[in-house]
Formats: structure tokens, sequence, C-alpha cells
């Protein structure tokens, strides 16, 4: 995929809307994003850098330069993060409106500066035992030649990870409420098909669908006030990001409110493990097809290491973090980033209106041969430091950037700093299902149909 030139409206006009398809009345492009979302964004590429398109009550535009992403990212005056609004009203969803993922303005800006201390990299060393034992754990699990399926076992392992990481608690009984909820939570984002047309009917509607939906997530925010009273009843016998929440700022100006330590814990239960394990997966998967990376992963993790990672072992790792950095690349696990025009603007040359949504499509980004020489192999040398200082900055986006960046992007690369290399050593995956499977754009982005290996002991 290439995309056009950057540059001025296609008459040099400031004023010039950007170009895009044509799409149907009231629908707008609604039904060819429906039919196949990802290779929408394929064929929006081919208009320019810069692309117009429409969804009911919605206007967009898609970016796919790295000069212009980073205008985006980098402004958050003239770009907000788009919170759904609209689709909120037509659907009657709404999820973790408090948590940090959704908030605007001045309330987002006193939750982060909040909660950023919990992910300073100091901070994060303490977690690298919990990251260990935990793998140890799902190893241990696993017989000699069994097969399993790896998304369900790497989403099982990065919340148990997260929790004990983060939130200090062991889940226990509970961990089947929070994975239920990932899942149709993950659902719930799947705009393809038919699942498209069941879920623009909006929530109080009597679909087998919505009931289930409620039934799921009233179960999990039954789980998460659960949580927060026990910690509540112990204040001083726990210091992790949940402690952190129930408490006050030092001047006593800020505290949150149940309802934001609630919805905080929503987004960090569910965004903050399915990332992670989207990532593990595809990173695996594409070393069980591609023989000669993962001889060379093996080669640094038996010669780099003695054992199983520290936080003091991982800047020897290079090639681990080479490939899960190319994992992301070609399977971003966010997939796009939503911001709003807050004013009218200029992006590209083109004339951006107040409250025009902007969307930015990792996956057809990491896909662009201007930036990927042949986008479609799986090449972790593309992330050595010579090479990457030669590409423009935001054609690699996978956790974000400016100030809204990922708050656990330095968690998630140690985590899978730490669960690879052990991995790496402990067994070899034979895959058994497709070495290609299709990907659906959920909240994360996922493959259409389970990975299948079969685990092998070293």
């Amino acid at each position: 995929m290439t995309g056009g030139d950057a540059g001025s409206g296609p008459n040099g006009d400031a004023d010039e809307l950007p170009p895009g398809p044509d799409g149907l009345p009231v629908l707008g492009n609604a039904h060819q994003y429906v039919r196949r979302p990802m290779g929408f964004f394929d064929e929006l590429a081919k208009y320019g850098d810069v692309v117009r398109c429409e969804f009911p009550r919605i206007d967009a535009v898609a970016v796919f330069h790295p000069d212009h992403i980073g205008d985006v990212l980098l402004d958050p005056s003239t770009y907000e993060r788009w919170n759904f609004d609209e689709l909120k009203e037509i659907l009657d969803y709404e999820i973790a409106p408090r948590g940090l993922t959704f908030t605007r303005g001045e309330e987002w800006r006193r939750q982060r500066h909040f909660l950023q201390p919990m992910f300073g990299l100091d901070r994060l060393e303490g977690f690298s035992s919990a990251m260990v034992a935990a793998t140890d754990r799902l190893v241990a699990e696993w017989d000699d030649g069994e097969e399993v399926v790896i998304n369900e076992e790497f989403s099982r392992l990065t919340l148990s990870i997260l929790t004990n990481s983060l939130f200090d608690f062991d889940l226990g009984e509970r961990r089947q409420v929070i994975t239920d909820a990932a899942d149709e939570l993950q659902a719930m984002a799947d705009m393809s098909g038919l699942a498209a047309a069941e879920l623009l009917l909006p929530s109080w509607v009597p679909t087998h669908r919505n009931r289930r939906y409620t039934r799921v997530m009233d179960a999990f925010d039954e789980t998460v006030d659960a949580l927060v009273e026990r910690r509540r009843a112990n204040p001083d016998r726990y210091d992790d990001l949940l402690t952190t929440m129930l408490e006050r700022e030092d001047d006593h100006e800020y505290a949150m409110s149940d309802e934001e330590i609630h919805d905080h814990l929503i987004t960090f239960l569910i965004a903050g493990h399915e990332t992670t394990a989207t990532a593990l997966t595809f990173t695996w998967l594409l070393l069980a097809t591609n023989e000669d990376e993962r001889r060379r992963l093996e080669t640094e993790v038996t010669t780099a290491l003695d054992g199983p990672p520290t936080a003091d072992d991982l800047p020897e790792l290079a090639v681990t973090e080479r490939v899960a950095k190319e994992a992301m690349r070609m399977y971003p696990p966010a997939g796009m980033l939503f911001r709003e025009a807050t004013e009218e603007t200029r992006l590209g040359g083109y004339r951006i209106p107040e409250g025009t949504k902007v969307l930015l499509p990792q996956f057809t980004v990491h896909a662009d041969d201007r930036w990927f020489e042949a986008p479609d192999r799986f090449r972790p040398e593309r992330f050595t430091p010579e090479r990457s200082d030669r590409r423009p900055e935001f054609a690699y986006f996978p956790f974000g950037g400016g100030p809204h960046q990922c708050i656990g992007m330095h968690f998630a690369m140690m985590e899978l700093k730490h669960v690879v290399p052990i991995l790496a050593r402990r067994v070899r995956f034979e895959l058994l299902s497709s070495p290609a499977p299709d990907v659906n754009m959920e909240l994360t982005l996922q493959p259409s149909e389970d990975v299948r290996m079969r685990v092998h002991k070293r």
C-alpha cells in the first residue's frame, strides 16, 4: 500500500476539504466499512494522506502520513481524544466514562498527573519478580505435547501479571468474571458484518446480545466494587495502584471519586491485559512461522541470560525488543487511535471543520511501503537504532504519542521482555492452526480464529 502525496488541496486552496470516496445518503461510507473494516482504510489511503469519510451523524478524516499524525498527536488543544459521545447517544452504552481513556481536558490532566508515578521506570523494576513468577506458573501448567489456545493462555497470563503487579491481589474465582467482560467489550467493538447490525441497536432492546452484555458487565461492576471495598478495609497492607487511587494527593486538593476509581479499574483491568496478550499472541504466531528469527531470539536468550530475566537484564535483550516491536508493527494491538478537532483547523493543506473525527489507523500506516520495505514480511531488524532513526517518528506508533501516549507503555514493554525470553528458553511452539489468520478490528486487533499450538518443553 502506498498513499498519495501530502500537500494542500487539489487546487492549492487551503479551504478545500480533503478528498474521499462517495457515500450513500444517511449511511455515508458505513456500508463500505462494515463490509471490510481494515480493507476500507487501505481503499481510503489511495485518495491521499488526509482523506474524508462519512458515517451516520459523523464526519471524519483518516490520516496516513506520519508528519500529519504527529501534528494531531502532539497538539491536544486542537485534537482532543474522541470519547464517542455520538455513538453513546445512539446505542445507550457507556463504559468507564470517568476513566483515563475517555476523560478530557483538565479532568484528564489531573488524573494523569496523579497516576503517572505508579508507571515510572523506578517503580516498574519492582514488578520483575511478579512477571517471572506468573510466566513460570503458566509453563508449569502445560504438559509436554499439550495443545493450547495461545490467545486464551496469554490473556490469562497477562491478567495475572497485571493484577499481581499493579493491584497486588489474586483474582481467584473472579478471574472468569473479568475475562467474560473483556470478551464482551471486544465483541461490542466489532463493527464488521452482522455483528454491526446487532450492535447498532440500543442497549435497551432485549436482544440476546444485549441481555448477555448487561449480565456480564453487571457481574464485572460488582467484582470491581468488591475489590475496592476490600482494599478500603485494609488500607495499610498494600502499596499499589489501587491504594494510590484511594489516597489523596499531598496537598489534599485532589482526591479520586468512587466513580473515577471504579472506571480506572475497569480501564486497567481490561485494556491493560488485552493489549499485551494480543502482542504476545502475534509475536509467537510470527516466530512459529519464521524459524530463522526464532533461532536468533533463542541465541540471544541463551547467551545474554543465566536464568529468568531481571530488570537489569532488559537493556541486553535487543533482539527480544526488536521481535516484539516488529510484531506490534504488523499487528498493532490498539489498531487505531481516535481524536476530534475541537476547533476548525488545517491538516495536510486541507480544511478540517470543528467537530471532525480524526482516525489514525496504525495497521494501515504500519504497512505503508514508504516507511517499511516489504511490509508484509516479518523483519525485526527494521528496529535497530540506525534503521529506526531513518524513519519518520510517527511511521510507527503502537502506543500512540504526545501527552496521551499510553501510560502503560513501559510496563507493557517490560512485560514482553520478560515473558518472551522465558518462553523461548523453556518451550518450543508448534503451530497447529492457520499461519496467517484473518484479523478482526475489535477493542484490540484479534485473530478471527483461535491460535492453536502444541507445546514442546525443553
